[in-house]
């Protein structure tokens, strides 16, 4: 049966959505779109049906609302009918539309962890600092509320998943993350500068010998061989899904790993050393009040502007070790992407693509019932395997190697 869906936000991961739910409106219905800029969403929905991306007749609507407002999005809901919530709006906005989805009783997706705009980098585990805390309600309520399912986290999450499933014993998940593209800016962020810079201002937790360690952005650094980008730096850093992970494998090393240029490195590096990267008020000269960070990001290009020229390919995997049979074993488990294809398909770069089509799988499958879980579930929770068979055929195929980074290629289900 199909089942309606509101997506909260309108950049340009919300495009992608807005896109692959009309693709697949056989399953997901009538689709709205709401934001505190209606005409960002009404943009969207222009770009929707000059795609003649609609796969059925049905309806398609923007609407403004506040997502900081639990009892607007939760009427909006009520208005609207829809069955399921795919929120991929700002960090700051996940709780109050959780909250609004439990009121209602519709299911709720999104894609990263809830932050505070106050606090960076909290006591770990991150989940458990505001999502988790909702989850015997979720349970109570029987609402279904999916977490973190973008691609990181997200997809990287049913790769370790589904890695483990191979083997009797995990013994560490290392997550990475490497965009070997081109946008042609000076300097640009790919998503959100504000939540792009907070994950990299903070401590960077990771999992290992079953407890927190931590160290600092950049301070550790690999060359990983990897699948068409070739070798490539990456450093570790904190992220979402090394906090779920740790809790659902806590007998495994957990660490991830992005991939930067050393122009990205010294521009950081100026702006923070600067003070140009803090989320603390401060007073200029002539006594107005300005946050830093908020000043970076609006003189820094919007994220979807960079989709026109965008070249290039991005990688993303999970190198998962263990035994098995008594036995060493490595799995390699990635997919990789294409901005220009991405920018033909949806009008946007890959990695708003690969942020964007994963939630409209998971969206897909909580529709067939296959992922309702009547109850809040991070991505490593639920059976991977139909989701990567939706993953295949909307846009992002994945790819194991047995053995490892060198190991023989095939698809996942060979």
């Amino acid at each position: 049966m199909k089942q309606n869906v509101l997506i909260i936000g309108a950049g340009g991961v919300a495009q992608v959505v807005a896109h692959k739910c009309a693709q697949n409106n056989d399953v997901l219905g009538d689709i709205h779109i709401a934001s505190r800029t209606v005409s960002k969403c009404e943009a969207i929905l222009e770009s929707v049906r000059e795609k003649g991306a609609m796969k059925n007749d049905g309806v398609l609507k923007a609407h403004q609302v506040d997502a900081m407002d639990t009892a607007a999005v939760a009427q909006l809901i009520r208005d609207t009918g829809v069955e399921i919530v795919i929120n991929v709006g700002s960090a700051f906005v996940n709780m109050y539309v959780l909250d609004a989805c439990i009121e209602t009783g519709v299911a709720y997706i999104d894609t990263a962890i809830h932050e505070d705009p106050a606090k960076i980098c909290e006591t770990p585990p991150w989940y458990a600092n505001y999502e988790w805390k909702k989850r015997d309600l979720c349970a109570e309520k029987g609402v279904t509320a999916i977490l973190g399912a973008g691609f990181d986290p997200g997809v990287v999450n049913a790769f370790a998943r589904f890695a483990i499933d191979l083997m009797d014993e995990v013994k560490s998940i290392d997550i990475v993350d490497i965009n070997a593209g081109s946008h042609g800016k000076y300097f640009a962020t790919n998503f959100d500068p504000e939540i792009n810079f907070r994950e990299f201002t903070g401590v960077v937790y990771y999992w290992e010998d079953q407890q927190w360690k931590e160290t600092t952005m950049f301070a550790s650094g690999h060359d990983w061989e990897l699948p068409v980008v070739g070798t490539c730096r990456a450093y570790q850093s904190g992220h979402d899904e090394v906090h779920s992970l740790a809790a659902n494998y806590p007998q495994a090393d957990v660490r991830f790993w992005m991939g930067f240029g050393d122009h990205y490195i010294n521009v950081f590096t100026v702006l923070k050393n600067l003070g140009l990267l803090s989320e603390q008020p401060v007073v200029t000269a002539e006594g107005q009040e300005v946050v830093p960070l908020k000043v970076v990001k609006a003189v820094l290009p919007d994220p979807a502007s960079l989709a026109p020229n965008y070249t290039g390919k991005t990688c993303i995997g999970d190198l998962v070790k263990g035994t098995k049979d008594g036995e060493d074993y490595e799995v390699f488990v990635y997919n990789v992407a294409d901005h220009k294809e991405a920018y033909e398909e949806v009008g946007s770069q890959g990695i708003s693509y690969t942020a964007g089509v994963p939630p409209v799988a998971a969206a897909m499958l909580v529709a067939t019932g296959e992922w309702d879980a009547k109850t809040m579930k991070n991505v490593e929770e639920l059976d991977p395997k139909p989701f990567f068979t939706i993953l295949d055929r909307i846009g992002l195929p994945t790819r194991k190697r047995i053995g490892g980074l060198h190991g023989v290629d095939t698809a996942w289900n060979e």
